[in-house]
């Protein structure tokens, strides 16, 4: 175990975060966010721009940082971001322009994910990615595979939960709702699925059918 704690570690800090990025994070740490890891964000980056990414719907913005991460993989994207809390969406909207992305690619919608997510269309979207409440997790992994294209991605945040879902012991409620994610999607045909350790677990969806 203290190899594969070395070699992830090692992951972490391989990735050298762009400028923009690294001061999108200290404004995330200021406001109390837990940001995606820089090896979580160069994995969005290759994601994104391995499926040529148009467009993104981001439940949690933050401070900005995975948004950033997403864009620089599709650099030709339009990214729409939901967050109930304007404060957030205000610290992105200067991160994105500090990284000098053009206003019209960047859409940030303030409110809950369970509102807006209804009301947009099925299979409109490249690629849809998850890391806000645990507690509408299962929720928001539905909507966002309802809202794929069909070989569009959706992507989950903190699948492994700071370690605790491989932790036979933890049996807290948000510990159980990432098991159950995980164990609906394994026996899912509709989608392909990886699971990555990266971070505290990315967990990665390829929809396969409507």
């Amino acid at each position: 175990m203290a190899d594969k704690e070395m070699s992830w570690r090692y992951a972490e800090e391989f990735v050298s975060e762009p400028e923009a990025i690294a001061d999108a994070r200290r404004d995330s740490m200021e406001l109390g966010i837990e940001a995606v890891t820089p090896a979580m964000g160069a994995q969005l980056a290759l994601l994104a721009a391995a499926s040529t990414t148009h467009s993104i719907v981001e439940i949690g913005t933050g401070a900005g940082v995975s948004g950033l991460w997403l864009l620089r993989g599709a650099p030709n994207a339009v990214l729409t971001s939901i967050d109930v809390e304007f404060e957030h969406q205000q610290a992105a909207r200067t991160a994105f322009a500090n990284a000098d992305v053009p206003a019209n690619r960047i859409r940030l919608i303030t409110g809950g994910a369970l509102e807006v997510l209804p009301r947009m269309n099925d299979g409109a979207y490249d690629l849809v990615f998850v890391d806000a409440d645990p507690g509408s997790l299962l929720d928001y992994v539905e909507h966002g595979l309802r809202i794929a294209r069909r070989g569009g991605i959706v992507i989950v945040a903190h699948a492994l939960w700071r370690g605790r879902v491989a932790d036979p012991a933890a049996r807290d409620e948000t510990v159980a709702d990432y098991r159950a994610l995980l164990s609906t999607i394994a026996d899912s045909d509709a989608v392909a699925a990886a699971l990555s350790p990266v971070g505290d677990g990315l967990l990665q969806l390829v929809k396969l059918s409507d």
